[in-house]
């Protein structure tokens, strides 16, 4: 018999994370015979399994674990969509944490407009333990059409578009693909402020350069295959991925800023969180090193991928 909805969600070395998200997911004021949550391990060396054993035990709802070899965010998106069994799937990340009211503020605006996707609002918190009013407002804003750290669709719908392209194999822009090819179907949008999650994203550290450099190298080879798959002035206006702003990148590299940014964050590489001056020298740097891999992308150049599937 099929579920009103499912909450999806993929997860990879996030267990302290996990399990109060996994909370969350299970405290909502549906029944728990409407819905369900499909957690898929992509892999995780940490204690995600332990967590995910303990969290079978309190579940109020059906509740899925798959565990497969580490494989990137669009695979795995895929083998939770292939195990859910609701009318529509409502995507989160591991590091998003439903409020109660969460999965009957989605269906509320799917009732209303069945074919839609529903938008919900995202709010950034810098502790679980110490939450915010679940109260969205513009400083939370976001322009993506389909965003999955809250987002749901009808599954016939994601069917019809093919599901996540599963060539994106590292960090960026699997979401923001799937959702350009909704779009072309003529898939409505809906924003429902009431459909509130808390978004965990604490404060940057000097020690965290390293994962933020890593990560905008990612993103960039990858904003480089959405690119290929989509010459659209929308993947431009989103990734930056552009001649001219990759040549103004260049100069500023070349003219040492990168290095002056680099030497600003370092000087206090601690635990503690970085002050202004040091969030805008780590946001340069970052920024410099997405550019440099979109031209070392560019260079080498990347194959076009398949537009659904593997």
């Amino acid at each position: 018999m099929a579920l009103r909805a499912t909450i999806q969600l993929c997860t990879y070395n996030r267990a302290a994370l996990l399990e109060r998200v996994l909370e969350g997911c299970f405290e909502q004021t549906v029944p728990g015979n409407a819905y369900e949550v499909v957690v898929v391990n992509d892999g995780s060396p940490d204690d995600t399994r332990t967590v995910t054993d303990r969290a079978r035990e309190r579940a109020t709802c059906a509740f899925t674990v798959i565990e497969q070899r580490n494989t990137g965010l669009a695979r795995a998106r895929n083998a939770g969509i292939a195990c859910s069994r609701g009318e529509r799937i409502i995507f989160i990340d591991d590091d998003v944490l439903p409020t109660p009211a969460f999965v009957e503020e989605h269906l509320r605006t799917h009732d209303a407009v069945p074919a839609a996707i529903v938008r919900g609002a995202v709010i950034n918190t810098a502790s679980f333990d110490v939450l915010p009013p679940p109260v969205w407002s513009l400083k939370n804003y976001s322009g993506n059409y389909f965003w999955t750290s809250n987002v749901s669709l009808p599954r016939l719908t994601l069917e019809r578009a093919g599901g996540f392209t599963e060539t994106f194999t590292e960090y960026g822009w699997e979401d923001i693909e799937l959702g350009l090819r909704l779009r072309a179907l003529g898939v409505p949008s809906r924003f429902n402020a009431r459909a509130v999650a808390f978004h965990y994203k604490p404060p940057p550290k000097a020690t965290s350069l390293e994962g933020m450099l890593r990560q905008a190298r990612a993103q960039a080879r990858t904003a480089v295959q959405l690119g290929a798959l989509h010459p659209h002035w929308r993947v431009t206006l989103a990734t930056g991925d552009h001649r001219i702003l990759r040549a103004a990148a260049n100069a500023a590299h070349a003219a040492g800023l990168g290095r002056i940014a680099a030497r600003a964050v370092n000087v206090n590489a601690t635990e503690l969180p970085l002050n202004g001056r040091e969030r805008i020298a780590a946001s340069i740097v970052a920024s410099l090193a997405y550019y440099e891999e979109l031209e070392r992308a560019h260079r080498e150049g990347v194959e076009r991928v398949p537009r659904a599937g593997a």
